[in-house]
């Protein structure tokens, strides 16, 4: 038998008869199971392209510049139910407000062109996130706010803080090259995109005079006015004493009397220092109440005779003079002389400076 043949396997059957001769060992070939076939080669999957997230914020800082991610593997992030009606939810303006990036209508302009990412995809406008949600923006949004400008304006009388009123024209109005003052040391030159989206951070009133700061930066004007600013405020203010009850407060629809043009060093005509009462400045440091709330303790002292210094830590409107209408004061000139670190100094009425790049509020 050749050796190539399958071997075969003896099977022994069972006697048919106790006297027969003993059966001959039948030989059967034995049934061989079929060998599985090979499995065909996996087909490699097509590649996709790796979407990495940009770094997620830190402080103040802006994550490093990655490419935008496809907009295949990258949908708007939408919070789940759960996630949205937890009360540790924030809108994503206000979160990046909070991290000091930019204002919440500038976090609305950067969600809009893109430029946010939660947990790695592109957020979308109104989302909302958690305390753990990784928050993260685009090199583009630094850009943009690195050639954003603020602007240090001495207000003159008659000009409106922000959109013309009255027949007043907005101190914007005075931002152009001629009365770009010549003692400015930033180094900037005036074009007119620093014009695009320029707006107040504090107002003065029509007749208020001093320094007003005009700023397209967000974090600027959160930094000014943010419902959690520290930055505080200080005022020179002429006064004459009318004795308490005798102001009067200004009734809903009238106009205020116009101040006078103030200075530090204007002569005095008046000594109201001599007939104010002490305790009644020591109200107006702290003691006093607008609109149901109390104020923040305020520093008060005397300038001169018949001008107090005001420093202030918050801005309701026309606070100041209410304030000493509650005393008996009448508030006749008003100047605003510092805003945290930056004062007027020798800025000339209705000229502008530009807020240099070492300069803090």
């Amino acid at each position: 038998m050749s050796s190539a043949r399958s071997p075969v396997v003896p099977t022994t059957l069972p006697p048919a008869d106790a006297g027969a001769a003993p059966a001959r060992p039948v030989l059967r070939r034995p049934v061989l199971s079929p060998k599985p076939a090979a499995p065909a080669p996996a087909r490699p999957a097509p590649a996709r392209p790796a979407a990495r997230p940009p770094a997620p914020v830190a402080g103040r800082g802006v994550a490093a510049p990655v490419p935008p991610l496809p907009r295949a593997y990258a949908p708007p992030q939408r919070p789940s139910a759960p996630a949205a009606a937890n009360n540790g939810t924030t809108r994503l303006n206000k979160r990046l407000a909070e991290l000091g990036l930019c204002s919440r209508r500038e976090a609305d302009d950067w969600i809009a062109h893109g430029w946010v990412y939660v947990n790695g995809q592109v957020a979308e406008m109104g989302v909302k996130v958690t305390p753990q949600d990784r928050v993260s923006v685009e090199r583009a949004a630094q850009r943009q706010q690195d050639s954003q400008v603020t602007i240090l304006l001495h207000k003159p009388m008659g000009y409106v803080s922000g959109q013309a009123e009255d027949g007043h024209q907005p101190a914007v109005t005075l931002i152009n090259p001629r009365s770009h003052w010549q003692g400015d040391t930033s180094g900037l030159r005036f074009t007119p995109p620093h014009l695009r989206g320029l707006a107040p951070a504090g107002r003065l009133d029509i007749d208020s005079v001093g320094l007003l700061v005009l700023t397209q930066d967000g974090r600027v004007a959160r930094q000014l006015i943010g419902e959690d600013s520290s930055v505080d405020k200080e005022y020179l203010v002429r006064v004459v004493y009318q004795g308490v009850g005798s102001a009067g407060l200004q009734r809903p629809g009238e106009r205020a009397e116009p101040l006078q043009e103030i200075d530090e060093h204007d002569p005095v005509s008046t000594n109201v220092q001599a007939v104010f009462p002490r305790e009644l400045l020591e109200r107006l440091r702290h003691g006093l109440s607008l609109d149901g709330q109390p104020l923040k303790p305020a520093k008060v002292d005397w300038q001169n005779p018949e001008q107090l210094r005001f420093v202030l830590n918050e801005g309701k409107k026309r606070q100041i003079r209410r304030m000493c209408e509650q005393v008996g004061l009448k508030v006749v000139g008003l100047k605003r002389i510092r805003m945290g670190r930056i004062t007027l100094g020798n800025l000339p009425v209705g000229q502008w400076r530009y807020l240099a790049p070492g300069e803090r509020f």
